[in-house]
């Protein structure tokens, strides 16, 4: 497995960093299905759609990342 360096905002930086190693695993695989695909030639739709379906399978539920966002404002 390699890494990579993303330029992402201070807020966001923050949510991924308290976030617990099983979420931020789970945003790792999210990223790395979206470069993946795109390597196919889909569309961002469909890309977007997959990444939705597969994150879900994995646990990555509309609830759970709401909550991380609003944790990340402090709501």
């Amino acid at each position: 497995m390699a890494s990579i360096i993303l330029q992402v905002d201070e807020d966001i930086k923050s949510a991924f960093e308290q976030a617990n190693p099983e979420i931020q695993k789970q945003l790792g695989d999210i990223v790395q299905l979206f470069l993946r695909e795109k390597l196919y030639s889909k569309s961002l739709t469909e890309v977007m759609a997959e990444i939705s379906s597969k994150a879900q399978e994995r646990g990555l539920t509309p609830e759970i990342l709401q909550a991380i966002l609003a944790n990340d404002h402090g709501e």
